[in-house]
């Protein structure tokens, strides 16, 4: 072997184990929950125990007061709910932290599940007094099928709510969840005065900071000093974690890798009360970039060369620049500024040349990333949702299923002047996936037809066709409220069968068979068992 291929060798060696290195410092992960549970709120809290912010911001932008870091959208200030997922990158301690904060609100189902394709871990945020709603078991059963480690954390514990034991109960009838607590509180919701920490068995007293803008500062006492101003209630606590002991609530690795065993936390996200804790477990506890296997089924290292997936695209953040930025989840390698890269779906390349780092709507230049880094990269282009990019051998990650929409709505141009602008927002957001852009292929229908999960999407959408492009639109809701994709014979079925339902095309040639209702679809699935009707919508399969 010649001394220049030895030198080379041993500089792939070292470029390898520091791409190794650096993965194994990364904590990409989620936090999923029911709306108005407090995840924006635990969100900026998580910010201010890192340092990545000095003051939290406001949870709903009331008057007077600031908009949460991470509702960047005007939309979500004004509204004080969270529409759209962010990223937020930070460093705490030695571990660089990429925390995607997603939307609460049902209607934004799918941009959630896009955010679980992108992450290793996740924290669901649980009300004390309102525990498990339909939304977070949704999440939570979306979570679990992609084997995701979970935490949980209890919030709004300084209110009335459910007792501990009672929702350990609630949650494991309820989520079938294997649950660990590792913190417990003292006191009960309403009269909070702490959490012990299961681990090393310290007492946390619970203080209130001003306005919860702060860290709060936190007596930490150990067990045999902190029973004497709380007897009573450090007696009760004691009580409860020998039952929970006694029915198998100890921590479990294994369990807890495979998705299976559940760390559970206690706190006050608005009074800044288990934030540090939870932090210091997601550091701790919570896996590090690891291999992700491809859509042949093979696993990628981290230390392969450099490969990502997108999982969210969004033009329009910076309203100065009028950019498109695509969301990259590098899976593998060293990302580097300027890079080229290989689109699996397309087979063309392209210039990863204008990539940032992303906290909220803030943008910083970044020069370098590795697996588990969450990388803005301003592109143009037919780069889309579940896109793999790669650079060297050829690869492609799973694609990232939608749900089938639940509501559909025509949209129309108000203004024929602004008719380009009009259909270049459409496809603009048919791109991002904030709705899907449909039409009757077989009827040819030239209006289009949206499609979401909720009709909170159609708002978002003709807010932004308002904003961005100066287009004055108007929609008017259809009558389908279920929908399945199917395929050319399926939907030669549904249009000889009944006037009451349609088929509708997406622009990637997916056909939608679509109901008045579940009923509907229901009869038409017995009279016609062989026709296809799927739940989910997969993209195309990557090329590799």
């Amino acid at each position: 072997m010649s001394a220049t291929t030895t030198a080379h060798a041993a500089a792939a060696a070292s470029d390898a184990g520091k791409v190794a290195a650096e993965a194994a410092r990364r904590r990409t992960f989620a936090i999923i929950s029911h709306p108005d549970a407090g995840k924006t709120t635990l969100t900026e809290k998580l910010l201010l125990y890192a340092g990545a912010v000095g003051e939290a911001g406001a949870v709903k932008g009331r008057r007077g007061r600031r908009a949460a870091t991470s509702d960047w959208m005007e939309l979500e200030r004004r509204r004080g709910i969270s529409v759209s997922s962010t990223v937020l990158r930070f460093e705490h301690d030695g571990v660089v932290f990429n925390l995607l904060d997603t939307p609460g609100h049902r209607d934004f189902s799918e941009d959630t599940l896009r955010v679980l394709a992108a992450v290793d871990s996740a924290v669901i945020l649980l009300d004390a007094a309102r525990g498990v709603e339909p939304q977070t078991e949704r999440l939570f059963q979306v979570a679990r099928a992609r084997g995701i480690p979970l935490m949980a954390f209890v919030n709004k514990y300084d209110r009335p709510g459910m007792e501990p034991l009672a929702m350990i109960d609630h949650l494991e009838s309820t989520l079938g969840l294997s649950l660990a607590p590792l913190t417990w509180p003292v006191g009960i919701p309403g009269d909070f005065r702490g959490v012990i920490d299961r681990r090393d068995g310290t007492f946390h007293r619970f203080t209130r900071s001003t306005g919860g803008a702060q860290v709060a500062g936190e007596q930490i006492l150990a067990a045999r000093d902190a029973a004497g101003e709380d007897a009573a209630l450090w007696a009760v606590a004691e009580e409860e974690l020998e039952l929970v002991d006694a029915v198998g609530g100890g921590f479990d690795a294994a369990g807890f890798a495979s998705g299976e065993r559940v760390p559970l936390f206690f706190g006050s996200a608005a009074w800044n009360f288990g934030v540090g804790l939870l932090l210091g477990a997601l550091a701790e506890l919570a896996p590090p970039a690891r291999a992700r296997p491809t859509a042949d089924g093979e696993p990628r290292g981290v230390e392969e060369p450099f490969a990502a997936q997108v999982f969210k695209v969004q033009a329009n953040m910076d309203p100065r620049h009028r950019d498109r930025v695509a969301f990259l989840r590098v899976c593998s390698g060293r990302f580097e500024r300027g890079m080229r890269a290989t689109n699996a779906r397309t087979g063309r390349g392209l210039a990863l040349s204008h990539a940032h780092e992303v906290f909220g709507q803030e943008r910083e230049v970044l020069d370098d990333a590795y697996p588990g880094d969450v990388v803005g990269v301003v592109i143009g282009g037919d780069v889309r949702v579940g896109d793999t990019l790669y650079a060297g051998r050829p690869v492609g990650f799973p694609p990232i299923p939608s749900i089938t929409p639940e509501h559909f709505a025509t949209i129309s141009n108000r203004d024929s002047s602004r008719h380009k602008q009009f259909r270049r927002g459409l496809t603009q957001l048919d791109q991002e996936g904030v709705v899907h852009v449909l039409h009757r292929e077989h009827a040819q229908d030239p209006v289009p037809v949206l499609g979401g999960v909720g009709p909170m999407q159609f708002e978002v959408a003709v807010e932004r066709l308002r904003t961005e492009f100066g287009a004055d639109v108007r929609t008017e809701v259809l009558p389908w409220q279920a929908a399945r994709v199917t395929d050319a014979g399926g939907a030669a079925t549904v249009l000889a069968d009944t006037v009451r339902s349609d088929v509708l095309v997406r622009s990637d040639g997916m056909q939608l068979a679509v109901f008045p209702n579940r009923f509907v679809l229901e009869r038409f699935a017995d009279r016609h068992p062989g026709v296809r009707l799927d739940r989910i919508m997969r993209d195309p399969v990557a090329r590799a």
